[in-house]
This record gives structure tokens, C-alpha cells and sequence, in this order.
């Protein structure tokens, strides 16, 4: 069974790399396209991540990560539980907002919030991260959706936003 699980986890790793080369990353049943070459594909670190993307921002001392979740079919929860879960996640009410992405007919749900982040595991410690933006895209999928939040510095997210947006409407691309 062990080797199973390592040759799984070995094929998930290969198959990450090609999609990176590709210039595609695959979350639920979406193929996102990287926004540019500066994004990049890498291994996922929780089994709850359905992928990761990195992008070196000037100004910053480690990349920032876009990370994807998928939870399965009718799972993940509803567009407002989702954002006021993110929203929970600063000390205090951030400033915050909400806009609805037309991808070619398609809803996505964008939410950006500053202010002091509460950085940490789900049910870890948490480390105050003062003027920190989160970025969060809810993607309606074929059976549930796909999330997608990136955190960072308030001046480094600021950089990458654009390129954030059209990550999340990426799999659906104009006729």
C-alpha cells in the first residue's frame, strides 16, 4: 500500500510539471490558464489544495501563492459563506470588496480585503500580518466550485492583481 501511495504521489508531482510547461494548471474539472510566464506550477503542500502557483513579486522576500480548492462534487459551500469565512480571517473587519467577473457568460465572484491578516493553519497558531490584501476567486465548476486566494503584502498583491483576475476567468475563454 505504501508504495501505491508514493508512486501516486509521484505521478501527481510529474503531471504538476507538465501542466506547468503547458502553461495550464487543472483544478475540479477547470484547466486554468497562467496569466504569464511568471507564474509557476509547484507540488501542492496539503492534500486539501487541488493546486499551487507561485509568483516572484518585486518587493517581496518569498513568492506569493495562489492556491486552488476543490472539495468535490456539491461540496465547498455557497458564494457568501465563502467570503465571510475569508473575511473572518483578519484580526478585525478588513476593507473589502466584491465584484462579479463576466467570463464569457459565466459568474465569478472576486474578493479583495486588506488589513491585518491573520496568517496560520485552519486550527494552528495564527501570525498577525499587518497590511496584508487577500484576493479570492470562486469559480462556478461543473459540479462545485473552485476557490482560489492569494495573500500578501497590500503593495506586492497590488502588482499581480490583474493578472489574478484573469487567472479566474481563465477556463472560459472567448469563443
Amino acid at each position: 500500500m505504501k508504495r501505491l501511495l508514493t508512486a501516486l504521489a509521484l505521478l501527481s508531482l510529474a503531471t504538476t510539471s507538465l501542466r506547468a510547461e503547458e502553461g495550464k494548471v487543472s483544478a475540479g474539472n477547470l484547466s486554468f490558464t497562467l496569466p504569464s510566464n511568471l507564474w509557476t506550477a509547484v507540488p501542492t503542500s496539503s492534500p486539501m489544495r487541488a493546486a499551487t502557483l507561485q509568483i516572484t513579486v518585486e518587493g517581496t522576500d518569498k513568492p506569493l501563492e495562489a492556491v486552488f480548492y476543490y472539495f468535490g462534487s456539491g461540496q465547498g459551500g455557497d458564494t457568501k459563506a465563502n467570503i465571510d469565512r475569508w473575511l473572518g480571517q483578519f484580526e478585525s473587519p478588513p476593507t473589502s470588496s466584491t465584484e462579479e467577473l463576466d467570463a464569457n457568460g459565466t459568474k465569478v465572484s472576486l474578493v479583495t480585503a486588506t488589513g491585518t491578516y491573520m496568517d496560520g493553519a485552519m486550527f494552528g497558531p495564527k501570525t498577525a500580518k499587518a497590511d496584508y490584501t487577500l484576493l479570492g476567486a470562486i469559480i462556478p465548476g461543473p459540479d462545485a466550485p473552485i476557490f482560489i486566494k492569494l495573500t500578501g503584502p497590500k503593495a506586492a498583491v497590488a502588482k499581480i492583481t490583474a493578472d489574478f483576475k484573469k487567472l479566474a476567468v481563465s477556463p472560459f475563454p472567448a469563443n
